[in-house]
């Protein structure tokens, strides 16, 4: 009788967790960013990327959303590598926040913000790193992603980011002139924001997502192009935020539920990145009262109980890599 590939019996548990989660949560209250979004509240993507470069797809993985807050876990790494660990850590740290991710509060014994994945320390982030202009800093941050996703075709959504510039950016704008005031960050709010909100506007599919998880989980070398994203020696700081804040202050459930390393954004979108093993791609809006994907979050608990995948699971549980 001839083995079961495995690569099939992968694809098949993806289907039948598509299927299953499809046509559900639809009853469960859920706020849409923008609020246009609830017209795509149908749709979910899954996607996967395993660290030989294999991949999996079911449901709307070529549906393209801005990246939001994914672009967080990007433009830490890109401050790691260029100012070192302890410079960073001087302007932002790695602490969990009980706050909500756009909460104007503060690490007040360091005067930094909690964390990078928080929009205060984002803001921040972007604002130390290094770009003699918006242009400057745009393009790197362009490149880096288009490194990670291996899409050299990623660019901004002008059109989203001139909706974000004028419609969602004031809670974000009184938050950089608060920290400017406190010394948190310098020189003109309105470029440093206008940066953020460019990489919060790239458009990306889930499967661009599955593959940036993918190449943090293979030590910041990207498994389809073998083109290098980000330095090895970075790799784990981003990872571990990712793990203890990523999916903000929801980030305790997540742990114990979850168990898998991740950041969401309010797209309706989850990256997982599961260090030497690969990266994943959930796409669904309808937000709970975190800011996360409802089904997304449903979709990873399920896929993580399925496969055994929480990173301080028995061994024995880890039921992907003994599949037949």
């Amino acid at each position: 009788m001839p083995t079961p590939d495995v690569n099939e019996i992968i694809r098949a548990h993806l289907q039948d967790v598509y299927e299953r989660h499809a046509g559900m949560h639809h009853d469960v209250s859920a706020t849409y960013h923008p609020a246009e979004m609830v017209a795509e509240r149908h749709r979910l993507a899954i996607a996967a990327t395993d660290v030989d470069g294999t991949t999996f797809y079911v449901g709307d993985y070529d549906y393209a959303f801005p990246l939001q807050s994914l672009c967080k876990v990007f433009t830490y790494g890109m401050v790691l590598e260029q100012l070192g660990r302890e410079e960073t850590l001087r302007h932002v740290g790695v602490k969990p926040s009980a706050d909500a991710f756009f909460a104007y509060a503060f690490d007040e014994r360091y005067n930094r913000p909690f964390n990078p994945m928080v929009n205060a320390g984002a803001l921040v982030v972007i604002n130390i790193l290094k770009g003699k202009d918006r242009a400057e800093k745009v393009e790197s941050i362009l490149k880096t992603l288009r490194a990670y996703a291996g899409n050299p075709d990623l660019k901004v959504d002008e059109d989203v980011l001139t909706a974000e510039l004028e419609r969602y950016s004031d809670r974000n704008k009184g938050l950089s002139y608060l920290m400017r005031s406190l010394g948190m960050l310098e020189g003109d709010v309105e470029e440093n924001l206008a940066v953020y909100l460019s990489a919060c506007s790239v458009r990306v599919t889930s499967r661009d997502v599955a593959t940036m998880g993918a190449t943090l989980a293979n030590g910041g070398v990207n498994p389809i192009t073998g083109r290098r994203a980000l330095n090895r020696h970075y790799v784990r700081d981003v990872v571990t935020v990712m793990m203890t804040c990523g999916m903000y202050d929801a980030a305790g459930e997540w742990a114990y539920d979850v168990g898998i390393p991740a950041k969401s954004s309010v797209s309706g979108a989850i990256m997982l990145a599961m260090p030497g093993n690969f990266g994943a791609g959930i796409f669904s809006p309808g937000l709970d009262d975190y800011g996360n994907s409802i089904r997304g979050v449903a979709v990873c608990v399920e896929l993580s109980e399925r496969f055994g995948l929480h990173v301080f699971g028995d061994p024995e549980e880890d039921r992907l890599r003994r599949l037949p």
